[in-house]
Protein backbone atom coordinates (compact mmCIF):
# COMPACT_ATOMS: atom_id res chain seq x y z
CA UNK A 1 0.00 0.00 0.00
CA UNK A 2 1.14 3.98 -0.69
CA UNK A 3 2.59 5.28 2.60
CA UNK A 4 -0.65 7.92 2.17
CA UNK A 5 -3.43 5.50 1.33
CA UNK A 6 -6.00 4.97 3.48
CA UNK A 7 -6.16 1.76 5.14
CA UNK A 8 -10.05 1.59 4.61
CA UNK A 9 -11.68 2.81 2.38
CA UNK A 10 -15.55 2.14 0.85
CA UNK A 11 -17.77 3.54 -1.91
CA UNK A 12 -21.18 3.98 -2.32
CA UNK A 13 -21.12 -0.04 -0.52
CA UNK A 14 -24.20 -1.18 0.80
CA UNK A 15 -23.71 -2.47 4.18
CA UNK A 16 -25.76 -6.16 4.65
CA UNK A 17 -27.06 -7.53 8.14
CA UNK A 18 -27.94 -10.92 7.11
CA UNK A 19 -29.78 -10.43 3.42
CA UNK A 20 -31.37 -7.33 4.54
CA UNK A 21 -29.53 -3.73 3.48
CA UNK A 22 -29.07 -1.66 6.74
CA UNK A 23 -26.84 0.81 5.25
CA UNK A 24 -26.79 2.23 1.73
CA UNK A 25 -24.30 4.14 -0.31
CA UNK A 26 -21.58 4.41 2.43
CA UNK A 27 -18.54 6.82 2.04
CA UNK A 28 -15.58 6.53 4.02
CA UNK A 29 -11.87 6.96 4.30
CA UNK A 30 -9.57 5.54 6.95
CA UNK A 31 -6.01 7.07 7.34
CA UNK A 32 -2.97 5.92 9.30
CA UNK A 33 -3.24 8.11 12.43
CA UNK A 34 -7.30 8.43 12.38
CA UNK A 35 -9.38 7.66 15.37
CA UNK A 36 -12.88 7.21 13.97
CA UNK A 37 -16.31 6.84 15.99
CA UNK A 38 -19.19 5.03 14.04
CA UNK A 39 -22.04 6.09 16.27
CA UNK A 40 -26.07 5.56 16.56
CA UNK A 41 -29.03 4.26 17.57
CA UNK A 42 -29.36 0.68 18.12
CA UNK A 43 -30.19 -1.43 15.12
CA UNK A 44 -28.83 1.45 12.78
CA UNK A 45 -25.60 -0.77 10.97
CA UNK A 46 -22.80 -0.05 13.07
CA UNK A 47 -21.34 -3.30 13.86
CA UNK A 48 -22.53 -4.33 10.40
CA UNK A 49 -19.85 -2.26 9.20
CA UNK A 50 -17.16 -3.59 11.63
CA UNK A 51 -18.31 -6.94 10.04
CA UNK A 52 -18.17 -5.41 6.83
CA UNK A 53 -14.62 -4.47 7.09
CA UNK A 54 -13.32 -7.82 8.48
CA UNK A 55 -15.07 -9.94 5.72
CA UNK A 56 -17.72 -11.76 7.97
CA UNK A 57 -20.52 -9.80 5.87
CA UNK A 58 -20.12 -9.83 2.44
CA UNK A 59 -19.85 -6.97 0.05
CA UNK A 60 -22.17 -6.85 -2.91
CA UNK A 61 -23.28 -3.66 -4.09
CA UNK A 62 -20.07 -0.76 -4.14
CA UNK A 63 -16.82 -1.00 -3.44
CA UNK A 64 -14.55 -1.72 0.02
CA UNK A 65 -10.40 -2.01 0.43
CA UNK A 66 -9.33 -2.95 3.71
CA UNK A 67 -5.45 -3.07 4.24
CA UNK A 68 -4.75 -3.80 0.63
CA UNK A 69 -7.75 -6.46 0.19
CA UNK A 70 -10.59 -5.78 -2.03
CA UNK A 71 -14.15 -6.72 0.00
CA UNK A 72 -16.31 -7.51 -2.74
CA UNK A 73 -15.78 -10.86 -3.35
CA UNK A 74 -13.02 -12.04 -1.57
CA UNK A 75 -11.93 -15.89 -1.46
CA UNK A 76 -12.63 -17.62 1.83
CA UNK A 77 -8.48 -18.37 1.95
CA UNK A 78 -7.58 -14.72 1.75
CA UNK A 79 -9.93 -13.78 4.68
CA UNK A 80 -6.94 -15.15 7.42
CA UNK A 81 -4.35 -12.70 6.00
CA UNK A 82 -6.44 -10.11 5.81
CA UNK A 83 -7.48 -10.41 9.66
CA UNK A 84 -3.55 -10.36 10.35
CA UNK A 85 -3.40 -6.75 9.49
CA UNK A 86 -6.41 -5.74 11.31
CA UNK A 87 -6.71 -6.00 15.31
CA UNK A 88 -10.00 -6.66 16.46
CA UNK A 89 -11.51 -5.75 20.41
CA UNK A 90 -15.18 -6.86 20.89
CA UNK A 91 -17.44 -5.97 23.62
CA UNK A 92 -17.38 -9.23 25.46
CA UNK A 93 -13.80 -9.67 25.23
CA UNK A 94 -14.46 -13.14 23.53
CA UNK A 95 -11.08 -14.25 25.48
CA UNK A 96 -10.50 -18.53 25.51
CA UNK A 97 -12.00 -18.97 29.35
CA UNK A 98 -10.22 -22.00 29.89
CA UNK A 99 -6.59 -20.84 29.08
CA UNK A 100 -4.38 -18.33 30.52
CA UNK A 101 -3.61 -14.83 29.70
CA UNK A 102 -0.09 -15.87 28.00
CA UNK A 103 -2.04 -18.79 26.08
CA UNK A 104 -4.89 -16.73 24.77
CA UNK A 105 -2.03 -14.78 23.40
CA UNK A 106 0.15 -17.62 22.16
CA UNK A 107 -3.14 -19.03 20.63
CA UNK A 108 -3.33 -16.24 18.19
CA UNK A 109 0.38 -15.75 17.54
CA UNK A 110 0.73 -19.37 16.65
CA UNK A 111 -2.58 -19.36 14.46
CA UNK A 112 -1.23 -16.45 12.44
CA UNK A 113 2.12 -18.80 11.63
CA UNK A 114 4.17 -17.79 14.45
CA UNK A 115 6.84 -20.74 15.04
CA UNK A 116 9.76 -19.38 16.83
CA UNK A 117 8.87 -20.16 20.98
CA UNK A 118 11.36 -17.28 22.14
CA UNK A 119 9.46 -14.81 19.72
CA UNK A 120 6.14 -15.66 20.63
CA UNK A 121 7.30 -15.22 24.40
CA UNK A 122 9.08 -11.77 23.60
CA UNK A 123 5.86 -10.69 21.41
CA UNK A 124 3.52 -11.54 24.28
CA UNK A 125 5.22 -9.90 26.93
CA UNK A 126 5.60 -6.93 24.75
CA UNK A 127 2.35 -6.13 24.06
CA UNK A 128 0.94 -6.92 27.76
CA UNK A 129 3.91 -3.94 28.65
CA UNK A 130 1.73 -2.15 26.34
CA UNK A 131 -1.57 -2.52 27.89
CA UNK A 132 -0.30 -2.32 31.88
CA UNK A 133 -0.91 -6.16 32.08
CA UNK A 134 2.87 -7.29 31.97
CA UNK A 135 2.33 -9.32 35.71
CA UNK A 136 -1.06 -10.94 34.27
CA UNK A 137 0.44 -13.67 32.34
CA UNK A 138 -0.08 -16.47 34.38
CA UNK A 139 -3.66 -15.57 35.09
CA UNK A 140 -6.84 -16.73 34.06
CA UNK A 141 -9.51 -14.87 32.28
CA UNK A 142 -11.94 -15.02 35.25
CA UNK A 143 -9.29 -13.98 37.57
CA UNK A 144 -9.46 -10.54 35.62
CA UNK A 145 -11.68 -7.36 36.07
CA UNK A 146 -13.58 -6.53 33.02
CA UNK A 147 -10.96 -3.82 32.61
CA UNK A 148 -8.49 -6.09 33.26
CA UNK A 149 -10.46 -8.65 30.34
CA UNK A 150 -10.56 -5.82 27.70
CA UNK A 151 -7.08 -4.75 27.98
CA UNK A 152 -6.41 -8.28 27.10
CA UNK A 153 -8.37 -8.26 24.57
CA UNK A 154 -6.52 -4.92 22.96
CA UNK A 155 -3.15 -6.84 23.50
CA UNK A 156 -4.58 -9.67 21.57
CA UNK A 157 -5.14 -7.08 18.93
CA UNK A 158 -1.88 -5.93 18.95
CA UNK A 159 0.38 -8.86 18.17
CA UNK A 160 0.63 -8.67 14.62
CA UNK A 161 1.40 -5.04 14.59
CA UNK A 162 -2.21 -3.91 12.83
CA UNK A 163 -2.65 -1.44 10.31
CA UNK A 164 -6.34 -0.43 12.35
CA UNK A 165 -7.78 -1.60 15.07
CA UNK A 166 -11.54 -2.07 14.88
CA UNK A 167 -13.48 -1.86 18.16
CA UNK A 168 -16.74 -2.35 18.77
CA UNK A 169 -18.13 -1.24 21.84
CA UNK A 170 -15.17 -1.74 23.84
CA UNK A 171 -16.25 0.13 26.62
CA UNK A 172 -20.00 -1.09 26.52
CA UNK A 173 -19.75 -3.69 29.54
CA UNK A 174 -17.18 -1.33 31.81
CA UNK A 175 -18.03 1.15 34.44
CA UNK A 176 -17.47 4.53 33.58
CA UNK A 177 -13.68 4.98 35.59
CA UNK A 178 -12.81 1.60 33.48
CA UNK A 179 -13.95 2.91 30.22
CA UNK A 180 -11.30 5.95 30.65
CA UNK A 181 -8.70 3.52 30.83
CA UNK A 182 -9.52 2.20 28.04
CA UNK A 183 -10.55 5.07 26.17
CA UNK A 184 -6.40 6.69 26.93
CA UNK A 185 -4.96 2.85 26.06
CA UNK A 186 -6.53 3.34 23.17
CA UNK A 187 -5.60 7.00 22.25
CA UNK A 188 -2.31 6.14 23.09
CA UNK A 189 -1.97 3.28 20.77
CA UNK A 190 -3.54 5.62 18.02
CA UNK A 191 -0.81 8.76 18.68
CA UNK A 192 1.94 5.58 17.59
CA UNK A 193 0.46 5.92 14.12
CA UNK A 194 -2.15 3.25 14.40
CA UNK A 195 -5.52 4.13 13.17
CA UNK A 196 -8.42 3.32 15.46
CA UNK A 197 -12.25 2.82 14.46
CA UNK A 198 -14.31 2.16 17.07
CA UNK A 199 -18.00 1.44 17.38
CA UNK A 200 -20.03 3.38 20.46
CA UNK A 201 -23.62 4.67 21.39
CA UNK A 202 -21.90 6.48 24.19
CA UNK A 203 -22.20 10.01 23.28
CA UNK A 204 -19.80 11.31 26.44
CA UNK A 205 -17.13 9.46 24.84
CA UNK A 206 -16.70 10.87 22.01
CA UNK A 207 -18.06 14.32 23.03
CA UNK A 208 -14.34 14.10 25.79
CA UNK A 209 -12.52 12.35 23.11
CA UNK A 210 -12.99 13.86 20.01
CA UNK A 211 -12.10 12.34 16.60
CA UNK A 212 -13.87 11.76 13.30
CA UNK A 213 -17.32 10.51 13.64
CA UNK A 214 -19.29 9.18 11.18
CA UNK A 215 -23.25 8.93 12.37
CA UNK A 216 -25.82 5.82 11.25
CA UNK A 217 -29.51 6.93 10.67
CA UNK A 218 -32.54 5.83 8.51
CA UNK A 219 -29.90 3.50 6.54
CA UNK A 220 -27.41 5.86 5.90
CA UNK A 221 -23.79 6.36 7.63
CA UNK A 222 -21.83 9.76 6.69
CA UNK A 223 -19.64 12.05 8.65
CA UNK A 224 -20.77 15.14 10.36
CA UNK A 225 -18.72 18.10 9.86
CA UNK A 226 -16.62 19.17 13.56
CA UNK A 227 -18.91 22.05 14.26
CA UNK A 228 -21.61 19.94 13.47
CA UNK A 229 -24.06 18.98 16.22
CA UNK A 230 -24.64 15.43 16.20
CA UNK A 231 -28.38 15.21 15.81
CA UNK A 232 -29.84 11.63 17.45
CA UNK A 233 -30.26 10.53 21.00
CA UNK A 234 -27.92 7.45 21.99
Amino acid sequence: MEKNAPVISFKKADILNGEATVIYGLDMEVHPGDFVYIVGKVGTGKTSIIRTMIAENPLEKGSGEVCGFQLAGIRDKDIPYLRRKMGVVFQDFQLLMDRTVEDNLSFVLRATGWKDEEAIRKRIMEVLKDVGMEKKAHKMPHQLSGGEQQRIAIARALLNKPEVIVADEPTGNLDGETAEGIMHLLRGINAEGTAVVMVTHNRSIFERYPGRTFVCKDEACTEQLEDEPIDLTI
